[in-house]
């Protein structure tokens, strides 16, 4: 018998604090400060090891703000961050901002098991629907957790632990193999910014026969109508058709939203760091639409390729010089079709990103192959989170500890005061 409780009573829920500009900046303080932002930085995939900002405990007092303990599991709390559905766990003793909410966890619960639990828990569940959800701490309170005894946590963690290794050791092939394709442009073309074969250069719109934003058609997951892109969909450069969902669309809407081989998908409103995200679309059995909140880019091919323009806005400097042009609100990054048709850029021969694009082919081939491999590994590692907190992950060795279970669980009530009519039977 395993029970459910509310999070209040496995772990306080506290929100982050004000960081006023005049103290950021600084890297070499006592404490790490947490921005949503930071979630995304290298090295803070699962443990926030990597800060941008470091703050002092004199800075804490005069914030009044709380140093949250190693093991915290922090999220956003407000804005468009909240559908990444990010959780990651505080490595140190670190602060957050007042757009991360924390669940700090008390003795009676493994931390690392509540950062497993999270993994599954959609955020969006407990978020109010408006023109910037958020989360009301009142209500991530009450969120119901399943609270086995301490042993069977620590099982299931071992067992997570392992699986999630390598999860990470695929995500770290994909990276070095998204790495390649940018890798092969700067050895053929060098620095896009900076130009060094003095070759022609356009504005990016004048290399578009079109920029546009997507359809705001209503989107169903019941497969009605044409399958239709979105941010989701977007992987290592590669559109992901396992994660559409669909519009139904009249002759005249289908004709004007399908999209084409060669069609480059750009994400121009999201978090900072996925400004800028691209996918190049080489055609799928059945028809795809372009959905909203990405860009969709379909390239003269008389000036410009659609692997070379690909390549050339995954290169580190295109990024960054996009996220430079950013405009920012709470939580999210945006660009205009103006600011991103003003950016110049050059324009190698036809013949030699005829070339490049060869090899472009040869590489994303790869990539896809890669994809699927990392679709697999997720799914069965998903699978396994659900069966973790079902019970059913752990149903033998349970049975094989049961006497020491039941002490266990006898301490949990006692020490928590929870009712025996909130035991719910494992399944």
């Amino acid at each position: 018998m395993w029970r459910r409780v509310p999070l209040k009573k496995v772990a306080d829920v506290a929100s982050g604090f004000g960081f006023p500009k005049k103290y950021q900046g600084v890297t070499d303080e006592q404490y790490p400060f947490f921005k949503v932002g930071d979630m995304n930085l290298s090295g803070n995939e699962r443990e926030m090891n990597v800060a941008s900002n470091t703050i002092s405990e004199d800075v804490v007092r005069k914030l009044r703000a709380k140093v949250f303990p190693a093991g915290t599991v922090i999220f956003p709390k407000i804005g468009a961050a909240i559908a990444t559905n990010k959780k990651r766990i505080l490595a140190s003793p670190a602060v957050v901002d007042n757009n991360v909410m924390g669940l700090i966890p008390k003795e009676c619960i493994n931390p690392w098991y509540l950062y497993y639990w999270t993994q599954q828990f959609d955020l969006r569940s407990v978020s109010n629907i408006g023109p910037v959800p958020s989360m009301r701490k009142s209500e991530v309170e009450q969120v119901q957790i399943p609270f086995p005894p301490p042993s069977e946590q620590r099982r299931i963690v071992e067992i997570l632990d392992q699986a999630d290794a390598l999860r990470k050791q695929r995500a770290e092939a994909d990276k070095k193999a998204a790495r390649i394709l940018p890798a092969l442009f700067y050895q053929m073309f060098g620095d896009p910014l900076c130009n060094p074969h003095r070759w022609p250069v356009e504005d990016m719109g004048n290399l578009l026969l079109l920029l546009r934003n997507g359809t705001t058609a209503l989107q169903n997951q019941e497969k009605r109508g044409y399958p239709v892109t979105r941010i989701e969909t977007i992987s290592g450069g590669i559109i992901n058709v396992h994660r559409v969902r669909y519009v139904e669309l009249n002759e005249d809407e289908l004709e004007k939203w399908r999209m084409q081989p060669g069609d480059i998908l750009f994400s121009h409103i999201n978090s900072e760091a996925h400004i800028g995200k691209t996918a190049l679309y080489e055609g799928t059995p059945e028809i795809l639409i372009h959905g909203m909140n990405l860009l969709l880019m379909r390239p003269n091919k008389k000036m410009v390729l659609s692997q070379y323009l690909f390549a050339l806005l995954n290169t580190p400097s295109v990024r960054a010089a996009y996220r430079q042009r950013c405009k920012r609100a709470v939580n999210q990054a945006s660009l205009n079709q103006r600011d991103i048709s003003s950016l110049t850029v050059p324009v190698a021969p036809i013949k030699l990103q005829e070339s490049f694009g060869y090899m472009a082919e040869s590489l994303l081939e790869q990539i896809r192959l890669q994809q699927s491999t990392t679709e697999i590994i997720d799914a069965l590692f998903y699978n396994l989170l659900h069966r973790a907190f079902s019970g059913d992950l752990t149903a033998k060795w349970r049975e094989a500890h049961m006497k020491e279970l039941l002490q266990e669980m006898e301490h949990q009530v006692r020490s928590l005061g929870i009712d025996n009519d909130v035991a719910v039977r494992s399944s």
